[in-house]
């Protein structure tokens, strides 16, 4: 799979769109007076193909050092004129076959474009469908799409710097693991359970280590031990106490008086109050009776009554009826206040009696001069009961941890009878010397230094063993870093052709100006005739005078050419 084209557009502006070639695409930088890092866009050409293959966008307006300064002025560019960035793979640039299209903006939510071959897609479904695409015969979740990639695309410190630690610092020498054997095809395909395994292993080891942060579960059984014993100890002297024949009965009897008594107490309190609200009801009624000046109104009634003869009462008979229906509405509302305060004297009395029951048994209770001991007894009973429902449940606890972790690790152990076998260590070793015939073969040609790649078995800190990959210089010489690893990425190519293993074809590489000239021109004298595609940015005046021709330039950016073209 070959990077095709690289376009920038805003709506129907194209603000760039780049063409690529087989062999070598040099992104340079021709602006005048150069240093390393001029901030034209030659890096983020690298990271838009990056962000298109699914990197975060925080990567193209986040300086990658610092991880927190932001290029403002990009990333509103970015936002305000909603650009698009779309990436077209091909299997064959040669001939016509079906493209690989992807499209990403930068916007969020329901203005998100996340795209490929016209299928919108969620941030999930987005490297599952590319991993369908690129690598349709891998169907674990690991190695992902994103680790495979990964050592194609170099531009962070992480893998400009090492040939194949190429992930971030957090990533387990597991993972690697389970990527190298994939990229190696060494076909295991246990190795996305046993990183499941593990990560389970993990997870119960620190919360196994919450629980025993302050003891080990050894002393919480230790401690759970001596509190039984204190329990036992504490109840025989609870029972030996004689305070008197029926203090259990009278202790029970004082209990259920209280509750009468708050019982009783609530009662009356509710009686009062539907009480009270009668005698305001009461009061507000007979407010409204009629007590107006009656001679006044009736001479203005019987004005009214001489004007309209169909009025037939009289203006004292309205007023008399009017009082009594008020007299009668206070009559049905009182009328049950007689037994709401019969059952209020009731109850008071009641109550009456149980606070003399109460005042009797608790005197009786009370005799005893230990009855303030037995009670400290019991609040002690209370304490060890607590502590000992605390350590009997982290001990549960850590005996479900102790269980689990013994499965896991018998699934493990199962996994690694398998991949530590005699058998698939053959296997490992064959591929590995597959492999090594290209890198060895690849650095002789470069550097005159045979590189290759070994494996150890390990033990780590945990007593887990893994398959532990590394390069190094067969000469047993230093070597040149940045030699190593073009030289691996070039062999890895070739290998996976060989072997049949789907790959990218292009190798995006940063700040190759450090590279030395005379191997730059090898390099480019390599992928030209190996069908690579080799994508790397420089500064155009560190370029050997053999490759600063033209046909090379896939971009040619400056101070008053950038990438994205903003304007002040």
């Amino acid at each position: 799979m070959f990077i095709k084209l690289l376009t920038i557009t805003s709506g129907s502006n194209v603000i760039r769109e780049i063409e690529f070639h087989k062999g070598l695409n040099l992104i340079v930088d021709e602006s005048e007076h150069q240093i390393t890092g001029n901030s034209v866009g030659k890096t983020t050409v690298l990271k838009l193909v990056d962000f298109c293959l699914g990197a975060n966008p925080k990567h193209i307006y986040v300086d990658h050092e610092t991880k927190k300064q932001e290029y403002k002025l990009v990333k509103d560019f970015l936002i305000e004129n909603k650009v698009l960035i779309t990436l077209v793979l091909s299997s064959d640039l040669d001939e016509g076959t079906d493209d690989i299209i992807i499209e990403r903006n930068f916007l969020a939510r329901r203005e998100i474009i996340r795209r490929i071959n016209g299928e919108d897609l969620t941030e999930e479904e987005f490297d599952i469908k590319l991993s369908s695409l690129v690598f349709p015969e891998h169907l674990a979740s690991k190695p992902t799409f994103r680790q495979i990639i990964s050592h194609n695309i170099r531009y962070k410190d992480e893998s400009i710097n090492n040939t194949l630690k190429t992930l971030d610092t957090f990533t387990s020498d597991a993972e690697y693991e389970t990527l190298y054997l994939f990229l190696f095809g060494c076909e295991f395909t246990k190795g996305n359970n046993k990183q499941e395994i593990l990560t389970k292993i993990r997870q119960e080891d620190t919360y196994k280590t919450r629980l025993e942060k302050n003891q080990t579960k050894t002393a919480y059984e230790t401690a759970l031990s001596l509190i039984n014993n204190d329990i036992e100890v504490l109840n025989n002297k609870k029972s030996s106490f004689n305070l008197n024949e029926n203090f259990e009965k009278d202790l029970d009897k004082l209990n259920k008086i209280k509750y009468d008594i708050n019982k009783i107490s609530s009662v009356i309190g509710k009686l009062n109050i539907r009480k009270e609200l009668i005698y305001e009801a009461e009061a507000e009624l007979k407010s409204s009776k009629s007590e107006i000046d009656l001679r006044q109104l009736e001479i203005i009634y019987e004005q009214a009554t001489s004007k309209i003869t169909s009025i037939q009462k009289s203006f004292s008979e309205l007023v008399l009826f009017h009082n009594t229906m008020i007299g009668e509405k206070v009559k049905f509302i009182t009328k049950e206040l007689p037994s709401i305060e019969k059952s209020i004297q009731e109850n008071n009395n009641a109550l009456k009696r149980l606070l003399e029951d109460e005042k009797v048994l608790t005197s009786e209770i009370s005799k005893s001069d230990s009855f303030e001991e037995l009670e400290n007894i019991i609040a002690d009973l209370t304490e060890k009961y607590r502590k000992k429902g605390e350590y009997e449940n982290i001990i549960e606890q850590l005996n479900e941890v102790e269980s689990n972790l013994k499965e896991y690790n018998k699934e493990l152990n199962d996994i690694d009878n398998e991949l530590f076998s005699d058998d698939f260590e053959q296997v490992v070793k064959t591929q590995l010397n597959k492999f090594n015939v290209h890198f060895a073969s690849i650095s002789n040609e470069l550097y005159g230094e045979q590189y290759a790649v070994k494996y150890d078995i390990i033990t780590n800190r945990k007593g887990q063993r893994l398959y532990k990959f590394s390069a190094f210089n067969a000469n047993m010489s230093s070597g040149k870093k940045q030699g190593e690893i073009s030289c691996f990425d070039l062999a890895y190519t070739l290998f996976a052709d060989e072997e049949n293993i789907p790959c990218f074809h292009f190798l995006l590489n940063d700040k190759k100006e450090l590279m030395d000239d005379k191997q730059l021109v090898k390099i480019a004298e390599f992928v030209n005739r190996n069908n690579i595609q080799f994508v790397a940015s420089i500064l155009k005046d560190k370029l050997p005078v053999e490759i600063n021709k033209e046909e090379n330039f896939v971009v040619k950016l400056s101070q008053n050419d950038k990438l994205f073209r903003i304007k002040d």
